[in-house]
């Protein structure tokens, strides 16, 4: 998958998110599930980290507006130091 769809993806995963806002149990399914998703885009130490952040965002009320998944693909693709 190319940086550039994953972008896309990540946005449209953080706007799912927002879906809690009009109804606020989707965040029973979501919350679990959004963190699944964090792991299979994002591998390794950075991946289980954001899933764990993606997990607590969405499952507490009122932190949906944080777009996770959009922070985790600029911390990887932007602001990451290059070895």
């Amino acid at each position: 998958m190319t940086k550039y769809k994953k972008l896309g993806l990540s946005l449209l995963l953080d706007a799912c998110g927002y879906i809690s806002f009009v109804f606020p149990p989707f965040d029973f399914v979501w919350a679990p599930l959004s963190a699944w998703i964090m792991t299979k885009l994002y591998k390794g130490k950075q991946g289980k980290i954001a899933a764990v952040i993606s997990f607590v965002e969405e499952a507490l009320p009122w932190l949906d507006v944080i777009p996770t998944f959009t922070l985790m693909w600029l911390y990887t693709y932007v602001f990451k130091p290059k070895p």
